[in-house]
């Protein structure tokens, strides 16, 4: 299996911070306070993590489906049909796991070989007309515009999915929240390598006229709140849990987000707390010219390389 490794960091607490505990001692102010000074130093640190990216396999079904659930959460989209899929036409796609650590025990590495922290993929939906997951996808955003737009979107967006001249890409980017957006740029450029070479084959999931992409998104309740009655451009108002996914609504031809509020666990699908600050989870579709990735791609460049 070819393995196109990618170095990058995340955040978060050292391997050894759960193991450092209070050990006996003087009980007083002074060590309490050194006690936290020295937790927050720790928890205030970035742990260096290499990611590698591998093709799909079996292997990698039970993490793609998790990340897929976060992606969907309640909606009728069977994940399992996907994932099957996905991992099906491996041809094109990737998981991102750790980097194997040759310090660790056998059983640990047997665990982490199944621990996906993202999937980058494509489900050509004109290709795979008829399947159920394929047929889902196209009813929950056809459905989910129809209660969030005007009628003459809501025709659009159904004519440009059934096209079957023009062949419409279900663009998959996922990952959890600790994965920093740096690891987006070689996924989407190894991801457009293997499409033009899945075309110059005749493989499937070949040519697309568009891509179809549903991105987490977010918006904080209280300055919506403090704006309402005002007319504010809705990019302004929206957060994306991948950033690099903004520069694909900038290029996008169809725009539009839903709320997912009431099936939502953690609106990012990450372990977030939100309490200082309330947000509204959405979901929103954006369907984009397969001629504009190039720029798309040129911007990634501009402010994902490192």
């Amino acid at each position: 299996m070819a393995t196109r490794a990618k170095r990058k960091r995340a955040g978060g607490p050292p391997a050894s911070w759960e193991e450092e505990g209070g050990g006996e001692g003087v009980d007083s102010d002074s060590d309490e306070e050194s006690d936290e000074e020295e937790e927050e130093e720790e928890l205030n640190e970035e742990v260096n993590v290499e990611f590698e990216a591998h093709s799909l396999s079996d292997n990698d079904k039970n993490g793609i489906k998790k990340l897929l659930q976060q992606l969907f959460l309640k909606a009728p989209v069977n994940t399992a049909d996907l994932t099957d899929i996905l991992i099906q036409q491996n041809h094109i796609g990737s998981v991102i796991k750790q980097a194997e650590v040759l310090e660790e025990s056998d059983d640990d590495e047997d665990d982490d070989d199944d621990e996906v922290f993202g999937i980058i993929s494509l489900l050509n939906l004109t290709e795979r007309k008829g399947t159920e997951c394929a047929e889902q996808i196209k009813e929950l955003v056809l459905s989910q515009c129809e209660k969030n737009c005007e009628q003459s979107m809501v025709e659009q967006l159904d004519k440009l999915l059934s096209d079957t001249t023009k062949p419409v890409g279900f663009l998959l980017s996922e990952r959890f929240i600790n994965v920093p957006p740096q690891i987006a740029l070689p996924m989407h450029q190894q991801l457009q390598k293997e499409l033009t070479e899945a075309q110059r084959t005749n493989k499937p999931c070949g040519k697309c006229y568009f891509y179809l992409l549903i991105s987490k998104t977010f918006t904080d309740k209280k300055k919506n709140a403090r704006k309402k009655g005002s007319r504010t451009h809705q990019k302004e108002e929206l957060m994306f849990s991948n950033a690099e996914e903004e520069f694909f609504y900038e290029k996008s031809l169809l725009k539009f987000s839903y709320s997912v509020e009431e099936e939502s666990d953690s609106c990012l699908g990450g372990r977030w707390s939100f309490e200082d600050v309330p947000m509204k989870p959405l979901r929103t579709v954006m369907v984009i010219p397969a001629d504009r990735m190039n720029a798309i791609m040129d911007k990634l460049k501009e402010y994902l390389s490192v």
